[in-house]
Protein backbone atom coordinates (compact mmCIF):
# COMPACT_ATOMS: atom_id res chain seq x y z
CA UNK A 1 0.00 0.00 0.00
CA UNK A 2 1.42 3.34 -1.08
CA UNK A 3 1.72 6.44 1.08
CA UNK A 4 -1.31 8.08 -0.58
CA UNK A 5 -3.45 4.99 -0.03
CA UNK A 6 -2.39 4.75 3.62
CA UNK A 7 -3.17 8.43 4.12
CA UNK A 8 -6.63 7.98 2.57
CA UNK A 9 -7.28 4.93 4.75
CA UNK A 10 -6.51 6.88 7.93
CA UNK A 11 -8.77 9.72 6.78
CA UNK A 12 -11.57 7.22 6.21
CA UNK A 13 -11.04 5.63 9.61
CA UNK A 14 -10.96 8.98 11.41
CA UNK A 15 -14.11 10.18 9.63
CA UNK A 16 -15.91 6.93 10.41
CA UNK A 17 -15.01 7.17 14.10
CA UNK A 18 -16.25 10.76 14.34
CA UNK A 19 -19.50 9.89 12.57
CA UNK A 20 -20.01 6.85 14.78
CA UNK A 21 -19.42 8.88 17.94
CA UNK A 22 -21.87 11.62 16.90
CA UNK A 23 -24.58 9.24 15.70
CA UNK A 24 -24.10 6.91 18.66
CA UNK A 25 -24.37 9.70 21.21
CA UNK A 26 -27.49 11.16 19.57
CA UNK A 27 -29.10 7.73 19.37
CA UNK A 28 -28.31 6.98 23.02
CA UNK A 29 -29.65 10.26 24.37
CA UNK A 30 -32.63 10.36 22.02
CA UNK A 31 -35.05 13.28 22.29
CA UNK A 32 -33.84 16.60 20.94
CA UNK A 33 -30.32 15.29 20.24
CA UNK A 34 -31.56 12.50 17.99
CA UNK A 35 -34.17 14.75 16.40
CA UNK A 36 -31.57 17.38 15.51
CA UNK A 37 -29.27 14.75 14.02
CA UNK A 38 -32.10 13.46 11.84
CA UNK A 39 -33.22 16.94 10.73
CA UNK A 40 -29.72 18.23 9.92
CA UNK A 41 -28.72 14.99 8.23
CA UNK A 42 -31.96 14.90 6.27
CA UNK A 43 -31.55 18.49 5.06
CA UNK A 44 -27.99 17.84 3.89
CA UNK A 45 -29.10 14.61 2.26
CA UNK A 46 -31.82 16.38 0.29
CA UNK A 47 -29.30 18.94 -0.96
CA UNK A 48 -27.23 16.07 -2.35
CA UNK A 49 -30.30 14.33 -3.76
CA UNK A 50 -31.50 17.40 -5.67
CA UNK A 51 -27.98 18.07 -7.00
CA UNK A 52 -27.73 14.48 -8.26
CA UNK A 53 -31.12 14.62 -9.95
CA UNK A 54 -30.31 17.91 -11.68
CA UNK A 55 -27.08 16.37 -13.06
CA UNK A 56 -28.70 13.14 -14.25
CA UNK A 57 -29.20 12.43 -17.95
CA UNK A 58 -32.94 11.88 -17.78
CA UNK A 59 -36.06 13.40 -19.27
CA UNK A 60 -37.88 16.18 -17.47
CA UNK A 61 -40.73 13.88 -16.38
CA UNK A 62 -38.34 11.37 -14.78
CA UNK A 63 -36.41 14.14 -13.07
CA UNK A 64 -39.63 15.62 -11.77
CA UNK A 65 -40.66 12.26 -10.33
CA UNK A 66 -37.32 11.89 -8.58
CA UNK A 67 -37.56 15.43 -7.22
CA UNK A 68 -40.82 14.43 -5.56
CA UNK A 69 -39.67 10.95 -4.51
CA UNK A 70 -36.59 12.26 -2.68
CA UNK A 71 -38.39 14.26 0.02
CA UNK A 72 -40.96 11.48 0.47
CA UNK A 73 -38.23 8.89 0.99
CA UNK A 74 -36.08 11.06 3.25
CA UNK A 75 -38.92 12.42 5.38
CA UNK A 76 -40.47 8.97 5.63
CA UNK A 77 -37.18 7.47 6.81
CA UNK A 78 -36.62 10.30 9.30
CA UNK A 79 -40.13 9.93 10.68
CA UNK A 80 -39.73 6.17 10.92
CA UNK A 81 -36.43 6.34 12.77
CA UNK A 82 -37.78 8.98 15.15
CA UNK A 83 -40.89 6.92 15.94
CA UNK A 84 -38.94 3.72 16.54
CA UNK A 85 -36.43 5.44 18.84
CA UNK A 86 -39.04 7.48 20.69
CA UNK A 87 -41.75 4.84 21.11
CA UNK A 88 -39.94 1.50 21.00
CA UNK A 89 -36.59 2.42 22.55
CA UNK A 90 -32.93 2.65 21.77
CA UNK A 91 -32.41 -1.11 21.28
CA UNK A 92 -35.23 -1.25 18.75
CA UNK A 93 -33.59 1.64 16.87
CA UNK A 94 -30.29 -0.26 16.98
CA UNK A 95 -32.15 -3.22 15.48
CA UNK A 96 -33.01 -1.07 12.45
CA UNK A 97 -29.51 0.37 12.09
CA UNK A 98 -27.86 -2.96 12.87
CA UNK A 99 -29.51 -4.80 10.00
CA UNK A 100 -28.29 -2.19 7.50
CA UNK A 101 -24.76 -2.07 8.92
CA UNK A 102 -24.60 -5.87 8.95
CA UNK A 103 -25.83 -6.02 5.35
CA UNK A 104 -23.07 -3.65 4.22
CA UNK A 105 -20.40 -5.63 6.07
CA UNK A 106 -21.75 -8.99 4.91
CA UNK A 107 -21.90 -7.86 1.29
CA UNK A 108 -18.34 -6.55 1.39
CA UNK A 109 -16.72 -9.63 2.91
CA UNK A 110 -18.82 -12.21 1.03
CA UNK A 111 -18.15 -10.44 -2.24
CA UNK A 112 -14.41 -10.38 -1.62
CA UNK A 113 -14.30 -13.97 -0.36
CA UNK A 114 -16.47 -15.66 -3.00
CA UNK A 115 -16.66 -13.25 -5.93
CA UNK A 116 -18.62 -14.76 -8.79
CA UNK A 117 -21.26 -13.37 -11.11
CA UNK A 118 -21.91 -9.64 -11.09
CA UNK A 119 -25.24 -8.54 -9.65
CA UNK A 120 -25.81 -5.47 -11.84
CA UNK A 121 -22.64 -4.76 -13.84
CA UNK A 122 -24.11 -1.81 -15.74
CA UNK A 123 -25.01 -0.06 -12.48
CA UNK A 124 -22.39 -1.16 -9.95
CA UNK A 125 -19.65 -3.40 -11.39
CA UNK A 126 -18.26 -4.32 -7.97
CA UNK A 127 -21.45 -5.90 -6.62
CA UNK A 128 -21.89 -9.66 -6.87
CA UNK A 129 -24.64 -12.17 -6.19
CA UNK A 130 -22.48 -13.68 -3.46
CA UNK A 131 -22.30 -10.25 -1.85
CA UNK A 132 -26.10 -9.99 -1.94
CA UNK A 133 -26.43 -13.37 -0.23
CA UNK A 134 -23.84 -12.31 2.34
CA UNK A 135 -25.78 -9.10 2.98
CA UNK A 136 -29.05 -10.97 3.52
CA UNK A 137 -27.52 -13.57 5.83
CA UNK A 138 -25.68 -10.94 7.88
CA UNK A 139 -28.85 -8.85 8.20
CA UNK A 140 -30.75 -11.96 9.30
CA UNK A 141 -28.20 -12.62 12.06
CA UNK A 142 -28.35 -8.99 13.20
CA UNK A 143 -32.14 -9.03 13.22
CA UNK A 144 -32.29 -12.25 15.21
CA UNK A 145 -29.76 -11.16 17.84
CA UNK A 146 -30.59 -7.47 18.29
CA UNK A 147 -34.31 -7.97 17.68
CA UNK A 148 -34.51 -10.61 20.40
CA UNK A 149 -32.65 -8.32 22.79
CA UNK A 150 -35.01 -5.45 21.92
CA UNK A 151 -38.08 -7.64 22.41
CA UNK A 152 -39.38 -7.06 18.91
CA UNK A 153 -42.80 -8.61 18.31
CA UNK A 154 -45.32 -8.39 15.49
CA UNK A 155 -42.95 -9.40 12.71
CA UNK A 156 -40.75 -12.51 12.44
CA UNK A 157 -37.11 -11.76 13.08
CA UNK A 158 -36.20 -13.46 9.81
CA UNK A 159 -37.47 -10.21 8.29
CA UNK A 160 -33.76 -9.40 8.37
CA UNK A 161 -33.37 -11.44 5.17
CA UNK A 162 -35.78 -9.11 3.40
CA UNK A 163 -34.26 -5.99 4.96
CA UNK A 164 -30.80 -7.07 3.79
CA UNK A 165 -32.19 -7.28 0.26
CA UNK A 166 -33.90 -3.89 0.58
CA UNK A 167 -30.70 -2.27 1.88
CA UNK A 168 -28.75 -3.57 -1.12
CA UNK A 169 -31.44 -2.34 -3.50
CA UNK A 170 -31.15 1.09 -1.89
CA UNK A 171 -27.42 0.99 -2.50
CA UNK A 172 -27.97 0.00 -6.12
CA UNK A 173 -30.51 2.78 -6.53
CA UNK A 174 -28.00 5.39 -5.47
CA UNK A 175 -25.34 3.82 -7.69
CA UNK A 176 -27.71 4.15 -10.64
CA UNK A 177 -28.35 7.81 -9.82
CA UNK A 178 -24.62 8.56 -9.58
CA UNK A 179 -23.91 6.72 -12.83
CA UNK A 180 -26.58 8.70 -14.65
CA UNK A 181 -25.18 11.90 -13.10
CA UNK A 182 -21.59 10.99 -14.02
CA UNK A 183 -20.22 11.33 -10.48
CA UNK A 184 -18.35 9.02 -8.13
CA UNK A 185 -19.82 10.28 -4.85
CA UNK A 186 -23.04 12.03 -3.88
CA UNK A 187 -21.02 14.82 -2.22
CA UNK A 188 -17.79 15.71 -0.45
CA UNK A 189 -19.07 16.43 3.04
CA UNK A 190 -17.43 13.43 4.73
CA UNK A 191 -13.66 13.17 4.16
CA UNK A 192 -12.80 9.84 2.59
CA UNK A 193 -16.43 8.73 2.40
CA UNK A 194 -18.18 11.11 0.00
CA UNK A 195 -21.58 12.48 0.93
CA UNK A 196 -24.35 11.75 3.40
CA UNK A 197 -26.32 9.86 0.74
CA UNK A 198 -23.34 7.56 0.18
CA UNK A 199 -23.54 6.48 3.81
CA UNK A 200 -27.30 6.06 4.22
CA UNK A 201 -28.47 4.84 0.81
CA UNK A 202 -29.36 1.41 2.22
CA UNK A 203 -30.80 2.79 5.46
CA UNK A 204 -33.42 5.03 3.81
CA UNK A 205 -35.77 2.34 2.42
CA UNK A 206 -35.29 0.07 5.45
CA UNK A 207 -36.12 2.86 7.89
CA UNK A 208 -39.10 3.89 5.78
CA UNK A 209 -40.56 0.36 5.71
CA UNK A 210 -39.90 -0.56 9.35
CA UNK A 211 -40.95 2.87 10.56
CA UNK A 212 -44.25 2.57 8.67
CA UNK A 213 -44.84 -0.86 10.22
CA UNK A 214 -44.09 0.56 13.68
CA UNK A 215 -46.43 3.53 13.19
CA UNK A 216 -49.16 1.12 12.01
CA UNK A 217 -48.70 -0.90 15.21
CA UNK A 218 -47.44 -4.00 13.40
CA UNK A 219 -44.03 -3.77 15.07
CA UNK A 220 -43.98 -3.46 18.85
CA UNK A 221 -41.81 -4.53 21.77
CA UNK A 222 -42.62 -7.05 24.49
CA UNK A 223 -43.92 -5.62 27.74
CA UNK A 224 -41.48 -6.07 30.63
CA UNK A 225 -42.76 -7.84 33.74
Amino acid sequence: MGAAARSDLWVRIASALVLFAIAGAALWFGGIAFGLLLLVGGALLLVEWFALVRAMTLGSAAKGALMVAGPILVLGAIGGLWFVRDRLGVTAALWVFGMVWAADIGAYFAGRAFGGARLAPKISPSKTWSGLVGAMVAALIASATIGDRAGIVGVPLWIGLFMGLIAQLGDLGESWMKRRAGVKDSGKLIPGHGGIFDRVDGLLPVALILGALAVAGTIAVRAVG
